[in-house]
């Protein structure tokens, strides 16, 4: 018992701030790829096939990687970087890379998903393209956004724990090292339920709150 006391609050810690820092990093670069992947499909706002092909195949063939292969690929990106391929603040690098497809996918559906009906008034009333994304699309598609994000730090979550197989720390570097390794079954499952935990929780939150944006339309 006194084991897991002593690491369940640091690998817990060590787990959010990969998750949430990562998780940044992966909306910065995702999101604004999702916006283009939309604009620039059949039905999108400036159509371009090509472009559409290209980085619609690119996100896919990142999205199909296995995340401990990608995470071995980048390890040299992480050392060149930061110094080291070992550690938390070195694995955030492969988990924004590994979800940033994940959130380009969730903001290419969500904004989809917005009635064109509201498109086609806004076009009509002579906004621009810009516009349209930034008053329109944006914060119709917003409560589907926030889900899509809950659902992303979820997918991180998990990524997390496996990063913890190959020097990640976190809470899959608890449950694989001092659980699995050690044969202390009582810390890897204190591990596995820290982790559930977390999901519940911004699972719920992301529940709450897009449920909330929807209210106020």
């Amino acid at each position: 018992m006194h084991d897991i006391i002593t690491l369940l609050p640091k690998c817990t810690v060590q787990t959010l701030y990969m998750t949430l820092v990562s998780t940044l990093f992966a909306c910065i670069l995702g999101f604004p790829l999702g916006i283009v992947l939309y604009c620039a499909s059949p039905a999108g706002l400036k159509p371009r096939s090509l472009l559409y092909n290209v980085l619609s195949r690119l996100v896919n063939l990142l999205r199909s990687v296995p995340f401990i292969i990608l995470m071995v690929l980048v390890m040299p990106l992480s050392r060149f970087i930061i110094g080291t391929s070992i550690g938390p603040t070195a694995v955030i690098i492969p988990l924004a890379i590994a979800a940033a497809p994940f959130v380009a996918r969730i903001t290419e559906t969500a904004l989809q998903e917005v009635d064109s009906g509201v498109l086609t008034a806004a076009s009509a009333m002579g906004s621009s393209a810009t516009q349209i994304i930034l008053k329109v699309l944006v914060p119709e598609a917003l409560p589907a956004l926030v889900s899509g994000l809950a659902l992303t730090i979820i997918t991180v979550i998990g990524y997390s724990a496996m990063a913890g197989a190959i020097g990640g720390e976190g809470l899959g570097d608890m449950a694989i090292r001092y659980g699995y390794y050690r044969f202390r079954m009582d810390i890897t499952i204190a591990a596995v339920i820290v982790i559930l935990v977390l999901v519940e929780m911004f699972q719920a939150a992301g529940t709450i709150l897009s449920r909330r944006l929807l209210s106020k339309r």
